[in-house]
């Protein structure tokens, strides 16, 4: 019976662990990605939004994307002007640690509090993109090249879309499963813990 509660908690903390370090695959991958399909871009142009970053398929991805955006009246996307590139990885990096923390201990209200915190932050932050998506579609210069009464170009949350002569295809990418891994490593260690309670 001891030895079964044993296995039990050695496994709840490795799952804790993995939760923890299924967190720094942020900063290996990107969390989402937009795709921009046109005739005139039989390749697509790729952009991919990262914890700390914003890259595209090439160094110059980005600024083929300002130029456009240039003449329908979008800002220009400039990661360095973006504040959440900045305080997202520290973010990240905190409840990393303090999932490692968590794993070494045994009370199970700290496994299910790490577990509903990243949980909130993840939602927070879909939102908080939505709301650049927002901004960045609505937010429109009056002295554009080309002015559509009426016309928003905000990319879709998620799936596709058709702004003018583009299909803009917005989804998560596999930054996004590292974080859904940490969720879930995260329920199975909790689930030990109160199995043996």
């Amino acid at each position: 019976m001891i030895s079964n509660l044993l296995v039990k908690e050695n496994r709840s903390r490795l799952f804790m662990l993995l939760a923890s370090l299924m967190l720094m695959g942020l900063f290996l991958f990107p969390l989402w990605k937009i795709r921009l399909e046109a005739a005139q871009y039989p390749n697509g142009v790729n952009m991919y939004i990262w914890i700390n970053k914003i890259t595209g398929d090439t160094p110059s991805t980005l600024q083929n994307i300002n130029i456009l955006n240039h003449y329908i009246g979008m800002q220009y996307i400039k990661p360095d002007s973006i504040p959440e590139l900045k305080y997202f990885p520290f973010v990240v990096i905190i409840m990393s640690l303090l999932g490692i923390v968590v794993a070494f201990s045994k009370k199970r209200k700290l496994f299910i509090t790490w577990g509903i915190i990243l949980l909130v932050l993840g939602i927070l932050g879909i939102y908080d993109f939505y709301l650049w998506e927002y901004d960045y579609g609505h937010n429109l210069s009056p002295n554009a090249p080309i002015k559509i009464p009426g016309m928003v170009y905000q990319p879709p949350l998620l799936g596709s879309k058709m702004l003018l002569n583009f299909n803009a295809i917005s989804l998560p990418h596999t930054g996004s499963l590292f974080l859904g891994f940490a969720m879930v490593f995260n329920f199975l260690s909790f689930t030990l813990l109160w199995k043996k309670k």
